[in-house]
């Protein structure tokens, strides 16, 4: 505090000359006897409070920078302020707080204005804040670059997030006052440029206290109704001009949330053209006036309709060059060989087809008699080898052979069905429907002809087979038994006798026939017989 004079000089300090305040009572002293001009702690803290409050005025201003701020949950704020020689504690209440623009924060350079006071508890003189400013940029100022820093570096701002807007929409919605001057702007460029777009108004507060909550909440519920108001495809969002305060509500967090978290596309319409906001930022797209915003959601209706004149003149003048080019390549068509003669080419196909038909059957009958052949000579040397080892190899090569036989025949087949479906194709290119019952009996014929060809070969094969069967079971063994005859074996190592001298007298042999076996022994001349002392 300064004062244009030096003041009077004072006498030396006499407690008893202290007059309190109206409402304080000084507290009685303590001591002994010969100790009344000590004073208590208590009572000093109290003659400094009520000297502080008389001499200082009611209201202080004090520059500074901010320190060891602390907001405990009660909402008070409590901090240092202070300079490059000296710092005052400072204390601003929830209430006052709760006014601020922007966050307090260590290392802020602010103006504080409160009243001086002294702590009595603690005896120490703090600044009682009332409001506090930044020094140099305004509260609101520094609030809304805070809030648009933090939003930036959150990704709100991205361009990738941002949706675009519809070429051409039927529902618009408008989240703005009802009596503005915006509504009216919105209102008559809507109707100027295209009177068959449906506006939706949901009117909100745009300026004091609970302008931010109710344009946060009109955007939620719009998004949240927007299928049950018949798709809306676009929302604007604004107001008129006015002072940075009066367009405050648009600056708030809440409405940036809002508006990020929208599912309809929304253009923010808020001021002039030279007037910016944190919705400007996230909306999707920001229109400088409320105007400008109608301008952008919807096209001039002529300009539209000439532009769809346009492209059917367009559009005609490309079918008719279209259809000229139609017309010469068809002429060029008509002079092709095609169209000359269609049925020669078909007669060619025909011809070819027969070629294949006949070159399919030599090489059918080909190998019929190549396996005829190779049978007749298996046949010979089927004698030469054990009969039923041989039978069951030549069973098995037989297979095989007809397996081959099978697959070439199905092979030449298919190929002769991929020649004719070719053909086909050809056929069906020229369009001539006149000979497909013919082509597809010479089909017909040729799949009966070659299907009776395999049928009477495998019908010849089994026949074959069966006679071979017929003549391996007449050459076994069993057979030769079957007719007389018998084969003897030693009794003792299985040999079987071919000649008289394999046995000598004495010898057990084993005789086999047809009907069994049976031993005996081999006899010479010198033995008797061994029945004749039997009675004739």
């Amino acid at each position: 505090m300064t004062a244009d004079r030096e003041p009077p000089r004072r006498p030396p300090f006499d407690p008893r000359r202290v007059r309190p305040g109206p409402d304080e009572s000084l507290p009685p002293r303590r001591g002994g006897q010969g100790d009344d001009d000590a004073l208590t702690v208590s009572s000093l803290n109290t003659l400094i409070r009520a000297a502080v409050c008389r001499e200082f005025p009611s209201e202080l201003k004090v520059g500074g920078e901010l320190s060891n701020v602390s907001r405990p949950s009660g909402g008070h704020v409590y901090f240092t302020l202070k300079d490059a020689a000296s710092e005052i504690r400072c204390v601003m209440w929830r209430s006052d707080a709760a006014k601020m623009r922007f966050d307090a924060a260590d290392g802020l350079e602010v103006i504080a204005t409160g009243t001086l006071d002294v702590y009595e508890p603690r005896g120490q003189y703090q600044l009682y804040v009332r409001r506090m400013a930044p020094r140099g940029v305004g509260a609101l100022e520094l609030a809304f670059r805070r809030l648009k820093d933090k939003l930036q570096a959150q990704g709100l701002f991205d361009s990738a997030r941002k949706k675009p807007l519809p070429a051409l929409p039927r529902r618009i919605a408008v989240v703005t006052s009802p009596t503005g001057a915006a509504i009216r702007d919105i209102l008559q460029t809507i109707l100027r440029r295209f009177p068959r777009v449906s506006v939706f108004l949901y009117p909100v507060r745009v300026q004091g206290d609970g302008a931010a909550e109710q344009i946060a909440d009109a955007i939620r519920r719009i998004n949240a109704s927007r299928e049950s108001l018949g798709g809306i495809d676009v929302l604007i969002v604004g107001r008129g001009g006015g002072s940075l305060e009066d367009l405050w509500a648009f600056n708030e967090e809440s409405v940036a949330r809002a508006i990020a978290a929208s599912r309809i596309p929304i253009v923010s319409a808020v001021g002039h053209e030279v007037d910016f906001t944190i919705a400007d930022f996230v909306a999707d797209v920001r229109a400088a006036t409320p105007t400008a915003a109608a301008e952008l959601v919807v096209p001039v209706l002529a300009d539209l309709l000439a532009a769809i004149d346009d492209r059917r003149r367009q559009l005609e003048s490309a079918g008719r060059r279209q259809w000229e080019r139609a017309r010469s390549r068809l002429a060029v068509a008509e002079r092709c060989e095609w169209f000359r003669d269609p049925l020669g080419r078909l007669r060619q196909t025909r011809q070819w087809l027969d070629e294949a038909a006949g070159r399919l059957e030599l090489a059918v009958a080909q190998c019929r008699s190549a396996a005829a052949a190779e049978l007749h000579a298996r046949e010979r040397r089927l004698w030469r080898v054990r009969p039923e080892a041989e039978l069951q190899r030549r069973r098995r090569l037989l297979t095989e052979q007809a397996h081959r036989l099978l697959s070439a025949a199905g092979q030449a087949h298919r190929r002769a069905e991929r020649r004719l479906a070719v053909a086909r194709g050809d056929l069906m290119a020229a369009s001539p429907r006149r000979g497909a019952d013919q082509w597809r009996l010479l089909w017909g014929q040729c799949r009966d002809r070659l299907l009776a060809g395999q049928a009477r070969y495998f019908a010849d094969r089994a026949g074959r087979i069966e006679v071979l069967g017929d003549r391996l079971g007449a050459g076994s063994h069993e057979s030769i038994l079957r007719r007389g005859f018998s084969i003897t074996t030693m009794v003792t190592n299985r040999r079987v006798v071919r000649r008289a001298r394999d046995v000598r007298s004495g010898d057990k042999v084993q005789t086999r026939t047809a009907e069994g076996s049976f031993t005996s022994r081999v006899a010479d001349d010198r033995q008797p017989e061994l029945f004749d002392d039997e009675p004739a």
